[in-house]
């Protein structure tokens, strides 16, 4: 692997997250008045101690560069501050919340991973009507917004055929398993028609290649074939297209973690949003930023290291 692909890679990496983090704490000041009252709640009537704290604890009244750098120093430490709306520590309702998210992105990921590589291999694959019929469907799940897909679902398996829960995360595997299935697939099947036509498009390019029919002119088996040679060679793309769309679970987690409620770090969010607690909503989303680029780098970095000619286009 290039040394100087990985270093390009980690220090995007680095400046991405620094403009974002300047952005997201800038974005406290750029409302008309006091910022500590976004920080208490947006409260209309504040009590004056409660704002002088506020200023103190946050250092509203450092010069902006100094106030964010106290700010980013403790997030990195752990301590995202105070949310005087919930009464509690960030850290602690980020920690209450977080699995949740993880179990419904991983539940997505592990549906576009398989539904989406496993659809375009058999499409690709056996042609014809069959490749027509995946072409046809993956493009229309493509087109359906998550919360579009999610009131289709409650509908279908929640009103008409009740199987399956909509509301809350369940307890316990089975239960956590039952409550999430709706909104994974909510989630992830944008995704899977994603993967699933980059994977029918690189399996069908890789069927054609030279390679290829070589190896079926030297008599090798055509199960080998298809193993050793064209899924082999068609796995750079797919794998990258995955990473991109796990990392875009992660970025739509709150439309179906509202739409199903099961109150992960999405929900969280866009909770504190409405409520006005810009100390939540900085914290998560700054999580959600450094999750999405860290999971970025390292689809850049496995895919260079599957397809070298990766890193030589990205580094020109």
């Amino acid at each position: 692997m290039s040394l100087r692909f990985v270093a390009t890679r980690l220090s995007m990496l680095v400046v991405t997250v620094l403009v974002s983090s300047v952005a997201i704490y800038g974005a406290m000041f750029l409302t008309p008045g006091d910022p500590a009252t976004l920080l208490v709640g947006g409260s209309r009537n504040p009590d004056p101690a409660v704002l002088a704290q506020i200023h103190r604890e946050y250092h509203l009244d450092d010069p902006f560069v100094q106030g964010y750098w106290h700010w980013l120093s403790n997030c990195l430490q752990g301590d995202f501050g105070k949310s005087l709306v919930y009464r509690d520590s960030v850290a602690g309702l980020i920690g209450a919340r977080a699995g949740d998210t993880l179990a419904l992105v991983a539940y997505a990921a592990v549906l576009v991973l398989v539904a989406g590589t496993v659809i375009g291999t058999v499409a690709a694959l056996r042609g014809g009507h069959t490749e027509t019929l995946v072409t046809t469907l993956t493009a229309g799940a493509m087109a359906v917004p998550t919360f579009v897909m999610a009131v289709l679902l409650i509908w279908l398996f929640a009103v008409q055929l009740p199987w399956f829960p909509v509301y809350g995360s369940g307890e316990g595997f089975t239960g956590t398993l039952t409550h999430l299935t709706l909104p994974s697939v909510a989630l992830a099947l944008t995704w899977i028609g994603y993967v699933a036509q980059v994977t029918r498009t690189a399996v069908r390019a890789e069927m054609r290649s030279e390679h290829v029919e070589t190896a079926r002119s030297r008599g090798v088996p055509e199960r080998t074939v298809i193993r050793r040679h064209v899924l082999h060679n068609a796995s750079g793309p797919v794998f990258a297209v995955s990473g991109v769309g796990i990392a875009g679970l992660i970025a739509t987690a709150a439309v179906a973690e509202q739409a199903f409620g099961t109150g992960g770090l999405g929900a969280l969010m866009i909770e504190a949003a409405s409520k006005q607690d810009m100390a939540v909503v900085q914290a998560v989303s700054l999580i959600f930023v450094v999750v999405f680029v860290v999971i970025n780098t390292t689809v850049d970095l496995v895919s260079e290291a599957l397809d070298p000619r990766t890193a030589q286009k990205g580094v020109r």
